[in-house]
């Protein structure tokens, strides 16, 4: 018993063991060998798995789609990619991903078949999707757990080769040193340990690497979808600018696009008006007419009531019977143009909708209204965008000056004020509603100084004395009032400072 007490007592304990072995995978760790080793397995293990690993091939609603990753690239971050076989391959801009491992996703031909008609049969939509769902959930994890062993093969096989290199180094030094009588085998035996902690920390280096890309990819993918509401967003859209439309125009220095606002409806007609100016109630005092006073030359008024920039702007608008056409169209007919003046916006986010909504009911300031207005704003953003490209691309490049949107109340507001009161059946406009109402507008000017400003175009920020205001000039209101034929429009006056605004910005051609 005692020889044997004795014997334990010499022999290392677990613990002693455990620090040993982890204090040669430290040493190991810093080793030469060891450090090339993992470089070679991050620098082109992980890239050489990715672009190795096949796609995994699926079938979704009766199409064929295969999902994997796109070659990888020098670049420390990029966009996913669409594949249409047989027709071109998109950049997903919006699911920009950090790291090597950037998803790819490719469908096509497409087929018409049964699978295919669920998705638009109401009883099994849902169901539809859900499985498409999943299905492409199922696809992503094989390939990356495909990939997570091809990135473990990978470190093993670089480990192999790089541990051969280190017996033959071993070799060459001993030989060198008078040692020929020294075979592989003990070479091995002498290294092996060595080897296999450099094996194991290649593999669990690798490991760690594939994680990380994953969760890298994951993470991309998962905020870009989240700003992702229709296909357009996800693989963009082709810019399409509206035909010409009519004859070629001559005579016009400047010209109007835009709603009510520049239209000045309310306003006496103009003379000898053609069917157009009759169907959107042109007035002789619009912003075009006050402008044409102010510059040095006829500015062509092509405004209409309740345009937006898809109906009105960028494609014709129906009033009445007759079809206008888009205003963009009949701008690209203009000859001669120097300068053009854009009045859009409220109509867009259907801003009488947050208006009547705050004069009825008690507050205004709900859940679902907000996310409303932030769905509105966010479908203009795409709208102006494309209105944007169009004006830039004119033919002659005229000067372009974006005006926003005015307040329709003073900052302080008397809440008796008859405009602010509104009809005696509804609770009106307090302070507080005021105060939204003007935050929604500023967010709205904000886009769209934003824009302009992008371009390289003006902004004009005509300064309108609001509803219920104290502080008159003696020229009469500014704005339209409730019980005038169109509340909240400017009048002659409103106009004129309208005008103003802009032909401080307009610059004269030289020469």
């Amino acid at each position: 018993m005692v020889v044997t007490t004795e014997q334990r007592a010499g022999r290392p304990g677990p613990s002693t063991r455990k620090g040993g072995r982890l204090r040669a995978f430290a040493r190991e760790a810093r080793s030469w060998p060891t450090i090339l080793l993992v470089l070679i397995c991050l620098c082109a293990g992980v890239p050489l798995t990715i672009a190795l690993v096949p796609d995994q091939e699926l079938e979704i609603l009766g199409q064929h789609v295969s999902v994997g990753a796109r070659t990888p690239d020098v670049s420390l971050s990029g966009p996913a990619q669409l594949v249409q076989v047989g027709n071109t391959e998109l950049d997903i801009d919006r699911l920009d991903v950090v790291g090597p491992l950037r998803p790819k996703l490719a469908m096509g031909p497409v087929q018409r078949n049964d699978d295919a008609a669920k998705v638009l049969n109401p009883d099994t939509t849902v169901a539809a999707q859900n499985q498409a769902v999943e299905t492409l959930r199922t696809g992503f994890t094989d390939w990356y757990l495909w990939g997570a062993l091809g990135v473990v093969g990978v470190a093993l096989a670089a480990a192999a080769l790089v541990g051969c290199f280190r017996m033959l180094a071993i070799l060459r030094r001993e030989s060198r040193a008078g040692r020929e009588h020294v075979t592989v085998a003990e070479v091995w035996h002498r290294c092996a340990g060595a080897i296999g902690r450099m094996t194991v920390v290649a593999v669990v280096a690798s490991v760690v690497a594939w994680g990380t890309c994953g969760a890298l990819a994951y993470r991309g993918t998962m905020s870009g979808l989240a700003t992702i509401s229709s296909v357009s967003d996800l693989v963009g859209s082709v810019h399409v600018s509206p035909a010409p439309v009519g004859p070629p125009v001559f005579g016009y220095s400047g010209a109007v696009i835009g709603d009510s606002r520049a239209a000045r409806v309310g306003g006496p007609p103009v003379a000898d008006p053609t069917a157009d100016d009759t169907a959107c109630q042109r007035s002789a005092d619009s912003l075009a007419a006050e402008l044409t006073m102010l510059v040095p030359d006829h500015v062509l008024n092509l405004a209409c009531p309740s345009a937006t920039i898809a109906q009105g702007l960028r494609s014709t608008q129906q009033r009445g019977d007759l079809t206008v056409p888009a205003q963009v169209g009949l701008l690209k007919q203009v000859q001669g143009l120097q300068f053009v003046v854009v009045a859009t916006g409220p109509n867009d986010i259907g801003w009488s909708d947050f208006l009547k909504y705050c004069y009825g009911l008690p507050t205004c300031d709900d859940a679902l209204t907000t996310g409303e207005f932030d769905y509105r704003m966010a479908a203009f953003d795409r709208d102006y965008a494309a209105l944007l490209q169009d004006l830039n691309e004119l033919p002659g490049k005229p000067q372009v000056i974006v005006m926003t949107s005015y307040g329709a109340f003073p900052a302080a507001t008397d809440p008796a004020c008859p405009d602010a009161r509104g009809p005696l059946s509804t609770p009106g406009l307090t302070q507080d509603k005021i105060d939204l109402l003007t935050g929604r507008n500023n967010q709205l000017n904000d886009v769209l100084a934003a824009g302009a400003e992008k371009y390289g175009f003006g902004v004009a920020r005509p300064d309108l004395t609001g509803l219920c205001s104290t502080d008159g000039d003696g020229l009469g209101p500014d704005l339209q009032g409730l019980d005038d034929a169109f509340p909240f429009h400017p009048t002659a006056v409103g106009s004129l400072r309208m005008a103003a605004a802009v032909a401080r910005l307009v610059v004269e051609p030289e020469g």
